[in-house]
């Protein structure tokens, strides 16, 4: 029989004796003086005629002895035996307190009984035996008792270690999705500001309003890249802003459209998740090429999971950019991806048809 017993709390002066610990254990020492009346009725054997009333002699009996037995001796363990990890002088002091304390229990419980029962109280024998019976089961009752509460210090201990060692890793997983963050924003600003340097002597103009549009695009993005997640809309927002800066530089060669079903717009997201994938059509698909060409941003969902791509009409996957790229933007969005949604994320590039590229990036849908 498998009993289920909870860690003994330590007793202090503040919280006490632990009570409701012993009254768990007695609730299990019940059921063994119970099974052990049932086995000494069957031993006996006293005939079929009086097997009812053999039977109730004895559970009153192994009720009225075991219980104060276990009664005194687990009080004893709770008291001063509490270190979930036993040694052989714990063992020592439980021996000395079963042999002290079970003659004496078992002579006070028999009296009981008997006094229930109304007969009188049997002779000496009787009772040695018994006392003998009742020190055996209650020294396997206390060891049942320690070993398992013994397990439960050590499972609690694990648990506690689990959740440690998760909240270390979640840390862990923050430092670096925030360090690979921080990555993104200066590789756009680099770009950004390069590109205005050039402007500032070609077209004054130009350079002022695109200076104007940074300053617009910053200001959007001041809270949302500090914050742990965004939603889609503030993401598209911030999209539209970063497309309205490159479209002063660009001019015509740019077009772009955004399209986010309002459903969607509250959908729970990474913050600058889109703008490398954006920077990246733009970089190495839409502004090499001579005609330039139009840039889509589309949200869906499939089931459970948010689709995002970033469809571009540029120059495509199989011809070469103008100018290389370190691959920054796509390589720390697949490990933020990683960190943040494991196996459960994916970021892929594929051609688009007729011409382009598509970045498609599937990640759980998290709604309010």
């Amino acid at each position: 029989m498998q009993l289920a017993i909870q860690p003994a709390p330590i007793a202090d002066p503040v919280h006490g004796f632990p009570f409701r610990q012993l009254v768990k254990d007695m609730r299990y020492a019940t059921v063994l003086c119970l099974m052990l009346g049932v086995f000494v009725t069957i031993i006996e054997g006293d005939g079929l005629e009086s097997l009812f009333e053999s039977l109730f002699v004895h559970l009153v009996l192994a009720l009225c002895i075991g219980l104060l037995s276990y009664l005194v001796v687990d009080a004893v363990r709770l008291a001063l035996l509490r270190q979930p990890d036993w040694g052989a002088k714990q063992w020592l002091i439980l021996l000395v307190v079963v042999v002290a304390a079970t003659p004496i229990s078992t002579y006070a419980g028999a009296a009981l009984a008997y006094r229930i029962l109304g007969s009188a109280m049997p002779g000496a024998d009787v009772i040695m035996r018994d006392v003998l019976i009742t020190g055996y089961t209650t020294v396997c009752g206390m060891f049942l008792f320690s070993r398992q509460e013994r397990t439960a210090h050590i499972e609690a201990a694990a648990a506690r270690e689990r959740v440690r060692a998760e909240a270390v890793a979640r840390q862990a997983t923050q430092a670096q999705l925030q360090v690979l963050q921080a990555q993104l924003e200066p590789h756009m600003l680099f770009n950004t500001l390069a590109n205005l340097e050039s402007l500032i002597t070609l077209d004054a103009e130009r350079a002022c309003h695109m200076l104007d549009q940074l300053i617009r695009y910053l200001r959007a993005t001041l809270i949302s890249s500090r914050a742990e997640a965004t939603t889609l809309a503030q993401e598209f927002d911030l999209l539209d802003a970063y497309l309205g800066l490159m479209a002063v530089r660009m001019g015509r060669r740019l077009r772009f459209s955004l399209h986010l079903p309002d459903a969607l717009a509250g959908a729970c997201v990474p913050p600058m998740l889109l703008q490398p994938l954006v920077e990246n059509a733009i970089a190495h698909g839409l502004e090499p090429k001579i005609g330039g060409g139009e840039l889509v941003v589309s949200a869906n969902r499939h089931g459970d999971s948010l689709e995002i791509t970033v469809r571009d009409s540029g120059l495509g996957l199989d011809r070469p950019a103008a100018r290389a790229g370190s691959g920054v933007g796509l390589a720390n969005t697949r490990e933020r991806l990683r960190g943040l949604y494991g196996e459960r994320a994916t970021l892929a590039l594929e051609p688009a048809v007729p011409h382009g590229a598509v970045a498609r990036i599937t990640l759980p849908l998290a709604l309010p």
